[in-house]
Protein backbone atom coordinates (compact mmCIF):
# COMPACT_ATOMS: atom_id res chain seq x y z
CA UNK A 1 0.00 0.00 0.00
CA UNK A 2 3.08 2.19 -0.26
CA UNK A 3 2.27 5.78 -1.10
CA UNK A 4 -1.52 5.69 -0.69
CA UNK A 5 -2.47 8.77 1.33
CA UNK A 6 -5.45 10.07 -0.64
CA UNK A 7 -8.36 7.96 -1.83
CA UNK A 8 -10.93 9.18 -4.33
CA UNK A 9 -14.51 7.92 -3.98
CA UNK A 10 -16.84 8.47 -6.94
CA UNK A 11 -20.49 8.41 -5.86
CA UNK A 12 -21.83 9.46 -2.46
CA UNK A 13 -24.73 7.02 -2.17
CA UNK A 14 -25.10 4.22 0.37
CA UNK A 15 -21.92 2.40 -0.62
CA UNK A 16 -19.87 5.47 -1.52
CA UNK A 17 -20.48 7.29 1.74
CA UNK A 18 -19.70 4.10 3.65
CA UNK A 19 -16.38 3.68 1.82
CA UNK A 20 -15.53 7.36 2.42
CA UNK A 21 -16.38 6.86 6.11
CA UNK A 22 -14.04 3.91 6.66
CA UNK A 23 -11.22 5.48 4.63
CA UNK A 24 -11.39 8.77 6.55
CA UNK A 25 -11.70 6.96 9.89
CA UNK A 26 -8.56 4.98 8.96
CA UNK A 27 -6.53 8.17 8.52
CA UNK A 28 -6.71 8.66 4.74
CA UNK A 29 -7.66 11.87 2.99
CA UNK A 30 -10.81 11.30 0.93
CA UNK A 31 -11.88 13.17 -2.23
CA UNK A 32 -15.64 12.43 -2.30
CA UNK A 33 -17.03 13.19 -5.74
CA UNK A 34 -20.65 13.30 -6.92
CA UNK A 35 -22.56 15.10 -9.66
CA UNK A 36 -24.69 17.35 -7.39
CA UNK A 37 -24.02 19.18 -4.12
CA UNK A 38 -27.25 17.83 -2.60
CA UNK A 39 -25.91 14.27 -2.93
CA UNK A 40 -22.67 15.28 -1.20
CA UNK A 41 -24.57 17.05 1.59
CA UNK A 42 -26.68 13.94 2.15
CA UNK A 43 -23.56 11.74 2.14
CA UNK A 44 -21.78 13.91 4.73
CA UNK A 45 -24.87 13.95 6.96
CA UNK A 46 -25.01 10.14 6.80
CA UNK A 47 -21.28 9.81 7.57
CA UNK A 48 -21.60 12.14 10.57
CA UNK A 49 -24.61 10.21 11.88
CA UNK A 50 -22.76 6.90 11.53
CA UNK A 51 -19.64 8.30 13.21
CA UNK A 52 -21.85 9.52 16.08
CA UNK A 53 -23.14 5.96 16.39
CA UNK A 54 -19.54 4.69 16.69
CA UNK A 55 -18.80 7.32 19.36
CA UNK A 56 -21.91 6.19 21.30
CA UNK A 57 -20.62 2.58 21.14
CA UNK A 58 -17.12 3.69 22.31
CA UNK A 59 -15.54 2.44 19.07
CA UNK A 60 -14.02 5.89 18.51
CA UNK A 61 -13.94 9.10 20.53
CA UNK A 62 -15.26 12.57 19.61
CA UNK A 63 -11.83 13.79 18.52
CA UNK A 64 -11.58 10.81 16.12
CA UNK A 65 -14.96 11.76 14.66
CA UNK A 66 -13.97 15.39 14.12
CA UNK A 67 -10.65 14.35 12.55
CA UNK A 68 -12.35 11.84 10.22
CA UNK A 69 -14.85 14.42 8.97
CA UNK A 70 -12.03 16.93 8.40
CA UNK A 71 -10.27 14.43 6.10
CA UNK A 72 -13.23 14.31 3.68
CA UNK A 73 -13.17 16.80 0.80
CA UNK A 74 -16.59 16.84 -0.93
CA UNK A 75 -16.56 18.06 -4.53
CA UNK A 76 -18.70 18.08 -7.67
CA UNK A 77 -15.54 18.63 -9.76
CA UNK A 78 -14.13 15.29 -10.85
CA UNK A 79 -10.88 17.11 -11.73
CA UNK A 80 -10.11 16.99 -7.99
CA UNK A 81 -9.61 13.23 -8.37
CA UNK A 82 -6.19 14.08 -9.84
CA UNK A 83 -5.05 14.36 -6.20
CA UNK A 84 -5.92 10.70 -5.48
CA UNK A 85 -3.45 7.81 -5.26
CA UNK A 86 -6.26 5.23 -5.52
CA UNK A 87 -9.85 5.73 -6.76
CA UNK A 88 -12.91 3.65 -5.86
CA UNK A 89 -16.01 3.98 -8.03
CA UNK A 90 -19.37 3.47 -6.30
CA UNK A 91 -22.01 4.66 -8.78
CA UNK A 92 -25.21 2.83 -9.79
CA UNK A 93 -24.97 -0.78 -10.99
CA UNK A 94 -25.18 0.07 -14.70
CA UNK A 95 -22.45 -1.08 -17.06
CA UNK A 96 -22.68 1.89 -19.47
CA UNK A 97 -22.57 4.38 -16.58
CA UNK A 98 -19.55 2.63 -15.05
CA UNK A 99 -17.72 2.58 -18.41
CA UNK A 100 -18.42 6.32 -18.79
CA UNK A 101 -17.11 7.03 -15.26
CA UNK A 102 -13.98 4.92 -15.76
CA UNK A 103 -13.15 6.54 -19.10
CA UNK A 104 -13.42 9.96 -17.45
CA UNK A 105 -11.36 9.19 -14.34
CA UNK A 106 -8.75 7.35 -16.42
CA UNK A 107 -8.01 10.69 -18.13
CA UNK A 108 -7.82 12.59 -14.82
CA UNK A 109 -5.97 10.31 -12.40
CA UNK A 110 -2.19 9.97 -12.64
CA UNK A 111 -1.01 7.02 -14.80
CA UNK A 112 0.29 4.83 -11.95
CA UNK A 113 -2.85 5.04 -9.79
CA UNK A 114 -5.22 2.09 -9.34
CA UNK A 115 -8.89 2.37 -10.32
CA UNK A 116 -11.24 0.10 -8.36
CA UNK A 117 -14.94 -0.60 -8.82
CA UNK A 118 -17.36 -1.42 -6.02
CA UNK A 119 -19.56 -3.26 -8.54
CA UNK A 120 -21.47 -6.17 -7.07
CA UNK A 121 -21.73 -8.17 -10.29
CA UNK A 122 -20.51 -6.37 -13.45
CA UNK A 123 -17.39 -7.67 -15.22
CA UNK A 124 -14.18 -6.00 -14.06
CA UNK A 125 -12.57 -7.06 -17.35
CA UNK A 126 -15.25 -5.17 -19.29
CA UNK A 127 -14.89 -2.06 -17.09
CA UNK A 128 -11.08 -2.22 -17.44
CA UNK A 129 -11.34 -2.42 -21.24
CA UNK A 130 -12.65 1.15 -21.30
CA UNK A 131 -9.38 2.46 -19.82
CA UNK A 132 -5.75 2.79 -20.89
CA UNK A 133 -4.62 0.95 -17.73
CA UNK A 134 -6.52 -2.38 -17.64
CA UNK A 135 -3.76 -3.96 -15.53
CA UNK A 136 -4.46 -1.34 -12.84
CA UNK A 137 -8.24 -1.89 -12.69
CA UNK A 138 -9.68 -4.16 -10.01
CA UNK A 139 -12.94 -4.94 -8.21
CA UNK A 140 -13.26 -3.90 -4.57
CA UNK A 141 -16.73 -5.12 -3.58
CA UNK A 142 -17.62 -3.84 -0.11
CA UNK A 143 -20.62 -5.18 1.78
CA UNK A 144 -23.53 -3.06 3.07
CA UNK A 145 -23.36 -1.39 5.60
CA UNK A 146 -19.70 -0.66 4.84
CA UNK A 147 -18.67 0.62 8.31
CA UNK A 148 -19.96 -2.60 9.92
CA UNK A 149 -19.32 -5.45 7.49
CA UNK A 150 -15.83 -7.00 7.49
CA UNK A 151 -15.67 -8.52 4.00
CA UNK A 152 -14.23 -6.95 0.86
CA UNK A 153 -14.42 -9.18 -2.21
CA UNK A 154 -11.35 -8.34 -4.31
CA UNK A 155 -12.05 -9.19 -7.93
CA UNK A 156 -9.24 -9.73 -10.44
CA UNK A 157 -9.99 -8.78 -14.03
CA UNK A 158 -8.45 -10.80 -16.87
CA UNK A 159 -5.30 -8.66 -16.93
CA UNK A 160 -5.24 -7.22 -13.39
CA UNK A 161 -1.59 -7.28 -12.28
CA UNK A 162 -0.27 -8.96 -9.14
CA UNK A 163 1.01 -5.56 -7.98
CA UNK A 164 -2.48 -4.06 -8.33
CA UNK A 165 -3.98 -6.95 -6.38
CA UNK A 166 -1.39 -6.71 -3.60
CA UNK A 167 -1.81 -2.95 -3.18
CA UNK A 168 -5.59 -3.35 -3.07
CA UNK A 169 -5.37 -6.16 -0.54
CA UNK A 170 -3.17 -4.05 1.72
CA UNK A 171 -5.52 -1.08 1.39
CA UNK A 172 -8.51 -3.24 2.37
CA UNK A 173 -6.66 -4.47 5.46
CA UNK A 174 -5.68 -0.90 6.40
CA UNK A 175 -9.40 -0.06 6.35
CA UNK A 176 -10.01 -2.80 8.91
CA UNK A 177 -11.53 -5.16 6.34
CA UNK A 178 -10.91 -8.82 5.51
CA UNK A 179 -10.06 -9.12 1.80
CA UNK A 180 -11.03 -12.30 -0.07
CA UNK A 181 -9.68 -12.82 -3.59
CA UNK A 182 -12.08 -14.01 -6.30
CA UNK A 183 -11.99 -14.10 -10.09
CA UNK A 184 -14.07 -12.17 -12.58
CA UNK A 185 -17.23 -14.14 -13.34
CA UNK A 186 -20.83 -12.84 -13.20
CA UNK A 187 -21.87 -12.13 -9.59
CA UNK A 188 -18.38 -13.09 -8.34
CA UNK A 189 -18.92 -15.37 -5.28
CA UNK A 190 -21.11 -13.31 -2.97
CA UNK A 191 -23.97 -12.55 -5.34
CA UNK A 192 -23.71 -15.75 -7.37
CA UNK A 193 -24.64 -17.60 -4.16
CA UNK A 194 -26.84 -14.98 -2.46
CA UNK A 195 -29.03 -13.69 -5.27
CA UNK A 196 -30.41 -17.05 -6.47
CA UNK A 197 -31.43 -17.71 -2.85
CA UNK A 198 -33.24 -14.36 -2.69
CA UNK A 199 -34.79 -15.01 -6.12
CA UNK A 200 -36.01 -18.44 -4.98
CA UNK A 201 -37.54 -16.88 -1.87
CA UNK A 202 -39.45 -14.47 -4.15
CA UNK A 203 -40.69 -17.47 -6.21
CA UNK A 204 -41.93 -19.01 -2.93
CA UNK A 205 -44.00 -15.87 -2.27
CA UNK A 206 -45.30 -15.74 -5.84
CA UNK A 207 -46.31 -19.42 -5.81
CA UNK A 208 -47.99 -19.14 -2.39
CA UNK A 209 -45.59 -21.52 -0.65
CA UNK A 210 -45.50 -19.12 2.30
CA UNK A 211 -45.79 -15.49 3.32
CA UNK A 212 -42.70 -13.28 3.37
CA UNK A 213 -42.74 -13.52 7.18
CA UNK A 214 -42.95 -17.31 7.10
CA UNK A 215 -40.11 -17.67 4.56
CA UNK A 216 -37.85 -15.30 6.49
CA UNK A 217 -38.65 -17.05 9.78
CA UNK A 218 -37.71 -20.45 8.33
CA UNK A 219 -34.36 -19.13 7.12
CA UNK A 220 -33.61 -17.28 10.37
CA UNK A 221 -34.67 -20.00 12.80
CA UNK A 222 -33.85 -23.05 10.69
CA UNK A 223 -30.68 -21.92 8.95
CA UNK A 224 -29.44 -19.48 11.60
CA UNK A 225 -29.34 -16.55 9.15
CA UNK A 226 -29.31 -13.20 11.01
CA UNK A 227 -31.85 -11.76 8.55
CA UNK A 228 -34.30 -13.46 6.21
CA UNK A 229 -33.73 -13.34 2.43
CA UNK A 230 -36.75 -11.13 1.73
CA UNK A 231 -35.93 -8.63 4.47
CA UNK A 232 -32.39 -8.64 3.08
CA UNK A 233 -33.72 -8.01 -0.43
CA UNK A 234 -35.63 -4.99 0.92
CA UNK A 235 -32.42 -3.75 2.55
CA UNK A 236 -30.34 -4.18 -0.64
CA UNK A 237 -33.07 -2.77 -2.89
CA UNK A 238 -35.27 -4.93 -5.12
CA UNK A 239 -34.07 -3.01 -8.19
CA UNK A 240 -30.46 -3.89 -7.33
CA UNK A 241 -31.44 -7.55 -6.82
CA UNK A 242 -33.15 -7.57 -10.22
CA UNK A 243 -30.14 -5.94 -11.91
CA UNK A 244 -27.80 -8.59 -10.47
CA UNK A 245 -30.10 -11.44 -11.47
CA UNK A 246 -30.14 -10.00 -15.02
CA UNK A 247 -26.31 -9.95 -15.04
CA UNK A 248 -26.21 -13.57 -13.85
CA UNK A 249 -28.85 -14.70 -16.36
CA UNK A 250 -27.20 -12.90 -19.31
CA UNK A 251 -23.63 -13.67 -18.33
CA UNK A 252 -24.07 -17.36 -17.51
CA UNK A 253 -26.95 -18.15 -19.85
CA UNK A 254 -28.56 -20.62 -17.45
CA UNK A 255 -32.34 -20.58 -16.85
CA UNK A 256 -31.78 -21.16 -13.13
CA UNK A 257 -30.81 -17.47 -12.93
CA UNK A 258 -34.09 -16.26 -14.51
CA UNK A 259 -35.41 -13.36 -12.39
CA UNK A 260 -38.71 -14.15 -10.70
CA UNK A 261 -41.63 -12.39 -12.47
CA UNK A 262 -42.87 -11.08 -9.09
CA UNK A 263 -39.50 -9.42 -8.48
CA UNK A 264 -39.76 -7.68 -11.87
CA UNK A 265 -43.37 -6.66 -11.19
CA UNK A 266 -42.52 -5.13 -7.79
CA UNK A 267 -39.64 -3.14 -9.31
CA UNK A 268 -41.95 -1.90 -12.09
CA UNK A 269 -44.42 -0.80 -9.39
CA UNK A 270 -41.73 1.12 -7.54
CA UNK A 271 -41.83 -1.19 -4.50
CA UNK A 272 -38.05 -1.27 -4.05
CA UNK A 273 -37.78 -2.07 -0.34
CA UNK A 274 -36.60 0.22 2.44
CA UNK A 275 -35.57 3.09 0.16
CA UNK A 276 -39.10 3.43 -1.27
CA UNK A 277 -40.92 2.61 2.01
CA UNK A 278 -42.38 -0.64 0.74
CA UNK A 279 -41.09 -3.95 -0.61
CA UNK A 280 -41.90 -7.32 0.93
CA UNK A 281 -42.48 -5.33 4.13
CA UNK A 282 -43.66 -1.77 4.85
CA UNK A 283 -41.23 0.74 6.37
Amino acid sequence: MAGIQTVGVVGGGTMGNGIAHVAARSGLKVILNDIEQQFLDRALATIEKNLDREVAKNKINKDDKVAALARIVPTTKNSRLAEADFVIEAVAEDVELKLKVFRAIDEIVRPGAILASNTSSISITKIASGTKRPDKVIGMHFMNPVPVMALVEIVRGHVTSNETYETTRQLAESLGKTPVEVNDYPGFVSNRVLMPMINEAVFCVMEGVGTAEAIDSVMKLGMNHPIGPLALADLIGLDVCLDIMEVLHTGLGDSKYRPCPLLRKMVDAGDLGRKSGRGFYKY
